[in-house]
């Protein structure tokens, strides 16, 4: 069974929490989302902090690869969607989760 599984579930379950989720990720993770690069836990909950209140998200996994035993890479789709009522936001995702943490997150919109 994947590893990402849970490491998404648990992403899934605190997206609204910016210091639950960048507890999920490594000290020294690459972050690419829709808006600035960055790197780091601090970064990443800076990210997600800066996200809108009520911010949910759906996913489903396409492609996992095993590259070591403790290293995944994950193609994921993800479809955030917003309280306020605006337009969901679909997207590609691809991460790496090593040791059970993530250590590169790349989103790129889905068209």
């Amino acid at each position: 069974m994947s590893f990402l599984r849970g490491v998404l579930d648990a992403w899934q379950q605190n997206i609204g929490k910016p210091q639950q989720v960048a507890a999920l990720f490594t000290e020294d993770a690459i972050f690419q989302g829709l808006k600035p690069y960055v790197t780091g836990r601090q970064g990443v909950a800076d990210y997600y902090a800066g996200q809108p209140a009520g911010l949910t998200v759906e996913y489903r996994i396409n492609e996992v690869r095993l590259l070591a035993e403790d290293v995944e890479l994950g193609w994921v789709e993800a479809t955030f969607r917003f309280a306020d009522g605006r337009p969901p936001v679909e997207v590609n995702l691809t991460m790496v989760v090593t040791g059970g943490l993530i250590s590169h997150y790349h989103v790129s919109p889905r068209l």
